[in-house]
């Protein structure tokens, strides 16, 4: 077993009632890396991000974590074991403050979660842990502010800080640059290469300028299947990745 793979698919398929999402995926996600899924639309990338943290159950194949097999774990087992996707916990509660939010993602890490129907005030020993967090992601500066009040790309920084709370050894983000301006991006992009210093990330991502910056891998998928991979220096050449998704980014990249 190469112990630097962190997650791995054999064969990862997905049919939904004839039609086939996903096809004979397999994918190796190397330890302590930036690994990037990109490919137009309906290309299988969230089908793929769906089956990893076990939204939906492959029709075959294998997914591997640590070398264990995962395939037929259930999504709190899933995030137990390290792995976490953005949106799973980043719901963030409008009418809560930039602190609460975080400190009621840090309940669930450190067990607190049957304290959760108490004020959140009462939780002040989380205070010290959940401003290093939002010291690190640069939002110390607005912990009074309630979540709602947020500016778009710093809502997005505080969902991706939320999801930091549950130190994951494995980060999937979904979209995470999504109707984001210029600015936005280059923040949120300037984040994800930080945070990735002491964890995996899985990304999906339309952004090529964002996947060229800071992915050491790039997974290119078309029709549910692996089209290309390597390091963007080499699949942005590729003909066929630039025949099926590259010609319409040309402009971005």
């Amino acid at each position: 077993m190469d112990t630097n793979i962190i997650l791995e698919t054999q064969g990862l398929t997905k049919e939904f009632r004839g039609f086939v999402a996903v096809r004979n995926v397999n994918l190796r996600v190397r330890r302590g890396t930036i690994h990037a899924l990109i490919g137009p639309n309906g290309a299988g990338k969230t089908t793929v991000f769906n089956l990893l943290t076990k939204f939906h159950i492959p029709t075959a194949g294998q997914i591997l974590f640590n070398g264990s097999d995962i395939t037929a774990e259930k999504p709190a087992q899933i995030a137990r074991r390290g792995i976490v996707r953005s949106f799973q916990i980043s719901a963030v509660f409008p009418q809560m403050t930039v602190l609460e939010n975080v400190k009621v993602a840090l309940q669930r890490k450190l067990g607190l979660d049957h304290r959760f129907w108490q004020p959140v005030s009462t939780l002040r020993t989380l205070d010290p842990v959940a401003m290093d967090l939002l010291e690190q992601v640069g939002l110390d500066d607005a912990i009074h502010l309630l979540a709602a009040d947020l500016p778009y790309g710093r809502k997005r920084t505080l969902e991706i800080a939320t999801t930091l709370a549950l130190d994951p050894e494995l980060l999937l983000l979904d979209e995470p640059t999504q109707g984001m301006g210029h600015e936005d991006v280059d923040r949120i992009k300037d984040l994800i290469k930080k945070v990735s210093a002491q964890r995996t990330v899985l990304m999906v991502e339309h952004n090529m300028k964002v996947v060229a910056d800071i992915c050491d891998t790039i997974t290119v998928l078309q029709r549910g299947e692996v089209l290309a991979e390597g390091p963007y220096a080499s699949v942005s050449v590729n003909p066929a990745v630039r025949e099926a998704y590259m010609g319409t980014e040309e402009e971005h990249v």
